[in-house]
């Protein structure tokens, strides 16, 4: 028993196109081996039960008239998909999606021929049979979870849709923000959120112009996760400003934080006119900031603190280690440095479509330039070499009025430090 030719290419075809959209890897392999357990049941349960069939009925010509009948649900669904589906429904319920209900394919036999009455009970036996042998096939498959392949040490999942489950969709569209700050923060330091609520996230209208700050995280994990996910819920009905998505927070997994960041300010945040990444332990000058912005590109425009030549570096015992099988180039393209960076809100799109052709780094500043570079857009210089420090800038009133972003070193009073640098006059 076959199955026709264009139904094969067809499926085949469908697995194809998922796999160019983007889908996760496992997804079609998964599949794939679904369709040919199923078929390898079929003809299987059909072969030890032919001799007790009709003469009458052919089950090679039943396939061949009702193969799409059976098969069409379960491929229609599989595209319609998107690529985060769990397949966490019972197996039962999976068969109905895919038509391997007993009364539906119950009814499909008894339509092919006249059966008389004598054989219909054997045949709906028979088709019992088979129903429940796929569904065993579709409890293994969908119950069991799939092993976690590994891209390797250097890269990491992505692209792959990861989903938001704390979200703020409509605070964009309702305050309409000239710039977005988002910062990059631990699900479990809520001290740095409250820190950063305090000083300068909470500059809202500078220069006549709206700023909204939101946090980026990741999931927590661990034996306090449930507690951490309680406490987040609570601090996201208090304040607003929290967007979650479904990625373990770890540092390795920073490329996927800021690539999911433009993926949500892409859908959620595009009328803006810039977005800020910045690091949750530094200093930000939000005066500064409107200020350079008023005056700045605002089509492919992407500006830090540059890094020019930087030596890709090849020993196994450095954190940024990258070997010549993952990135053969022995020099990086120019890129912004991760402590904070900007750009203007139509470079999200353009990038996450890079990304689709840049193996995902897990040095996130660095792939971000990989992906400029494929664009073919190089990052700007600041206006001011001082704007962007990576290195702490000793305060003083008058040194930190000169600055867009510095570090601040982690004994640092910053609360107290943004209320000296408010209240003091910074001429120099």
């Amino acid at each position: 028993m076959l199955l026709p030719n264009d139904l094969f290419f067809s499926f085949s075809q469908k697995i194809m196109n998922n796999d160019r959209l983007g889908n996760k890897r496992w997804l079609s392999r998964h599949h794939f081996l679904f369709f040919i357990l199923v078929l390898a049941a079929v003809l299987f349960l059909n072969c030890a039960n032919k001799k007790d069939m009709p003469p009458e009925w052919n089950p090679k010509r039943w396939m061949q008239n009702h193969s799409t009948k059976l098969f069409f649900p379960f491929v229609k669904q599989n595209v319609s998909s998107s690529n985060t589906d769990r397949f966490d429904t019972e197996p039962t319920a999976a068969a109905d999606i895919a038509g391997f209900t007993i009364e539906a394919t119950s009814a499909a036999l008894l339509q092919t021929q006249n059966i008389s009455p004598t054989h219909e009970v054997n045949i709906k036996n028979q088709t019992t049979d088979t129903v429940e042998v796929i569904q065993q096939v579709l409890h293994i498959l969908f119950s069991t979870p799939v092993p976690y392949l590994s891209p390797g040490p250097y890269l990491v999942e992505y692209p792959y849709e990861y989903q938001f489950v704390i979200n703020e969709p409509q605070k964009c569209e309702q305050e309409k923000p000239f710039v977005v700050l988002m910062v990059q923060v631990a699900p479990s330091n809520r001290a740095h959120r409250d820190v950063i609520r305090r000083t300068w996230g909470s500059e809202n209208l500078v220069l006549d112009k709206v700023v909204k700050l939101f946090f980026l995280l990741g999931m927590q994990t661990g034996e306090d996760t449930q507690q951490v996910h309680e406490q987040l819920l609570q601090e996201s009905k208090e304040h607003r400003d929290l967007i979650q998505s479904d990625f373990v927070d770890c540092y390795k997994n920073l490329t996927i934080k800021t690539m999911v960041m433009l993926e949500w300010l892409n859908l959620y945040c595009s009328t803006a006119s810039y977005a800020m990444k910045i690091d949750s332990d530094t200093f930000l000058n939000v005066h500064n900031l409107v200020k350079m912005l008023l005056d700045a590109p605002k089509t492919n425009y992407m500006t830090g603190l540059v890094a020019y030549e930087a030596a890709v570096l090849r020993d196994p015992e450095s954190k940024w280690y990258v070997p010549e099988d993952i990135l053969p180039q022995s020099i990086y393209p120019p890129y912004t440095l991760g402590l904070g960076y900007i750009l203007s809100l139509d470079l999200t799109e353009k990038l996450i479509e890079a990304s689709r052709h840049i193996k995902a780094l897990y040095i996130e500043d660095v792939y971000l330039g990989l992906c400029l570079h494929h664009l073919g857009i190089p990052p700007t210089d600041p206006p001011g070499y001082l704007y962007f420090s990576v290195f702490p800038v000793p305060y003083s009133p008058c040194e930190f009025s000169k600055v867009v972003v510095t570090t601040i070193e982690s004994f640092i009073d910053r609360v107290w430090l943004w209320k000296n640098f408010k209240s003091q006059p910074k001429h120099c």
